[in-house]
Parts: structure tokens; C-alpha cells; sequence
């Protein structure tokens, strides 16, 4: 069964060696601190991909639950869990039927995984299943991309990416009404004989204002404690583009 990302999976991890996974991980370990009140350290790594996040998560003392919805991603993520030995947990599920065998008191989503489902009812859902798998007084943190970057940043963009592992094409398609963006990926991979084996994949993200999460957020039963500017504990910028959600489980 085709899960999604299966193909994008194989070059995911060179595509996004810009991402300082450590000092983002310090980030939210930071924030986690600050304002966890349950007393455990289980932390679920929702949409966790090729499981970098998970791994810094572990280091920093977590015990940690990686779940993702694609075998392809998955399978990379085990293969650096063999690789470092840390001791995490992988699980293939749909986050929109999200079930634990118990509760986290940490749940982390990064990397705009939550603007890659279908609809905001969708985000609604993550966030009620979110809620039901959360101790209270637990955290939820999370970041998306804002209106801004799809509208002024990937826009109807074409970017060209040229690894040492394969040559990426990768084109937007922006409508702006739904502040929608869909990502046409096509790879080019070199086999040994000189010739280019091509594959593709097609995404789509879905951005939404900050004043409609809250709201989809404090009706799941979170407390908003603030909504940031990238990876930062400052109030959103006119051009933010990435805005980061702390929030907290209402305690009973």
C-alpha cells in the first residue's frame, strides 16, 4: 500500500540538510521545560519522517514514540535507529487515528507536516486525537507555514536541487484563494550505466491564518500559550514564515 512519500522518502534526508535538527531540537526542548507540568517524559514525534527530530528528542533524555503514516519514511528512520542505537519506538499510523497504548506528555509535529493534510477538518481531527493521546498538563508544540511563505516565498516557484544523490525539480503550483501550493517533484537519479532513471510525486500543503488554529486549538481543549515567530519565543512578524504553536493540555 502506497502511504504517501514512498518515493520522496529516498532523497528526503539530502534534500533538507539545511535543517539544523539539533539546535531546533534545543528549541523545543527549551520550550517543553518552560511549560510541561505533567511529570513524565514520553514524547510522541507525530509525522516524525525519516526520524532526525526523533533522534535528537532521544538524546536530549525523552522516551520516544516516532509515528508516521509512510512505510518509506519509516524504513529510513529505522535504519538510523539501528545505526545510533537509541531506543525509540517507530509506529505506522495515520495521525488522524492517532492511538498510543497509554499517553505522552510531550507532542511535537515539525517541518509543516500539519499543512500536508488534506483540509483544516483534518487539522481538527489532529488535534482532538492529539488531546485524547496527551497527559494533562502536557504539551503540544508544533509549527506550520504561514499565508506569507506561500503566498510571497514558494509562490508559482520552480527550484532546482543538484545532490551528489540525485538532480531535483522541484515546481509549485499556487492558488491563492485556498493559499494552497502543490509541489511537483520530479528526481533524476544517475545508475551506474549513464543514464537518468526518473521518478516523481506530487504534494500539496494547505496554509491557514493563526487566529483560525488557535481557535480549532482551544476548542480541542489546549491552552494557547503563544504562537511565535519561527523558531523564535517573539510575537509573528508581518512576514513570518514559519509560526511555531506552544500549547498545553487543560488540566482537569
Amino acid at each position: 500500500m502506497d502511504t504517501g512519500y514512498e518515493v520522496f522518502s529516498q532523497y528526503y534526508d539530502g534534500l533538507t540538510e539545511n535543517v539544523d535538527y539539533p539546535r531546533r531540537a534545543a528549541y523545543f526542548d527549551k520550550l517543553i521545560q518552560k511549560h510541561k507540568r505533567s511529570e513524565g517524559v514520553v514524547l510522541l514525534d507525530l509525522a516524525c519522517g525519516t526520524g532526525s527530530m526523533s533522534e535528537e528528542m532521544c538524546r536530549l533524555g525523552y522516551d520516544v514514540i516516532g509515528v508516521d503514516f509512510s512505510y518509506g519514511m519509516l524504513t529510513r528512520a529505522m535504519e538510523k535507529k539501528m545505526e545510533s542505537g537509541l531506543p525509540i519506538q517507530y509506529v505506522c499510523q495515520d495521525m488522524r487515528e492517532l492511538e498510543l497504548y497509554g499517553t505522552a506528555d510531550v507532542i511535537l509535529c515539525t517541518l509543516d507536516s500539519l499543512n500536508h493534510l488534506d483540509c483544516f477538518a483534518d487539522v481538527e481531527t489532529v488535534f482532538q486525537k492529539a488531546a485524547e493521546n496527551l497527559e494533562p498538563g502536557g504539551v503540544f508544540l508544533f509549527d506550520m507555514n504561514t499565508p506569507y511563505k506561500h503566498r510571497e516565498v514558494l509562490g508559482d516557484q520552480v527550484y532546482i536541487y543538484d545532490t551528489d544523490d540525485v538532480y531535483c525539480v522541484w515546481e509549485n503550483r499556487y492558488e491563492p484563494e485556498a493559499h494552497t501550493v502543490t509541489i511537483r517533484l520530479d528526481f533524476f537519479e544517475l545508475l551506474e550505466d549513464g543514464c537518468y532513471a526518473r521518478s516523481g510525486e506530487e504534494i500539496t500543503e494547505h496554509a491557514y491564518e493563526p487566529d483560525q488554529v488557535k481557535a480549532a486549538l482551544e476548542r480541542a481543549g489546549f491552552e494557547v500559550i503563544g504562537c511565535y515567530h519561527e523558531d523564535t519565543e517573539e510575537a509573528l512578524h508581518a512576514d513570518s514564515q514559519r509560526m511555531i504553536f506552544v500549547t498545553r493540555k487543560q488540566e482537569d
